[in-house]
């Protein structure tokens, strides 16, 4: 490459990095759970859920169905039916109102396979975890639970220094968890209770 190229190139890159306007992103917005306590959880339909619904006298138009990313579903009579963030029950019952467009009273039942969920329903583990990841939740789900899923800390984590974010009320709010003394030292006492939504955030130690 000659040097009157390389010129050109190191003069138009300039012109494309200072010709880029600079801004900050919006934050990202947490979607808050249905489920405010453990004893109010109702699975959520979620985009990667297999979803099996059956009209009574007519399997013509019964079927398992993949939800799209977008939350809906094709079927044979209707393209698109919104069905992410409904109960399997409030899925019928709204398969009901549409195909009573076509058919005189149709009875539909809904089961669900594969169960991914909405994003708002699971729960996130990043950080110093031996196996960040996204878990679906379980009802009565506990931090205990979700650590043994996760594999445990790394040696580097600072288990005692760990946040569970968590959205109530459409307000973001942390706790402090005691991660190393529920795992290492075996105080049952600091297991707490995790519900859909929640983010467990666990940091490195400084030393």
């Amino acid at each position: 490459m000659t040097t009157t190229l390389k010129a050109i190139l190191f003069l138009a890159l300039g012109y494309i990095v200072t010709g880029c306007s600079s801004s900050t992103l919006p934050t990202a917005k947490l979607h808050q759970s249905n489920t405010v306590d453990v004893d109010s959880y109702k699975y959520l339909i979620g985009a990667g859920d297999v979803v099996n619904i059956f009209v009574w006298r007519n399997p013509e138009v019964s079927g398992t169905f993949v939800v799209r990313p977008d939350g809906m579903i094709t079927t044979s009579l209707v393209e698109d039916i919104p069905v992410s963030g409904k109960t399997p029950t409030e899925l019928a019952r709204s398969i009901e109102v549409i195909l009573a467009t076509y058919l005189r009273d149709p009875v539909v039942t809904v089961t669900v396979n594969n169960f991914v969920g909405p994003f708002s329903e699971q729960i996130r583990i990043i950080g110093e975890a031996a196996q960040p990841q996204s878990v679906n939740y379980i009802q009565h789900m506990t931090l205990l639970d979700v650590m043994i899923r996760v594999g445990g800390l790394t040696e580097f984590a600072n288990g005692n220094g760990a946040l569970l974010v968590r959205i109530e009320n459409g307000l973001q709010k942390q706790y402090n968890i005691f991660i190393e003394d529920l795992i290492k030292n075996g105080e049952i006492l600091a297991n707490v209770d995790v519900l859909p939504g929640d983010i467990i955030v666990i940091p490195e130690t400084w030393f």
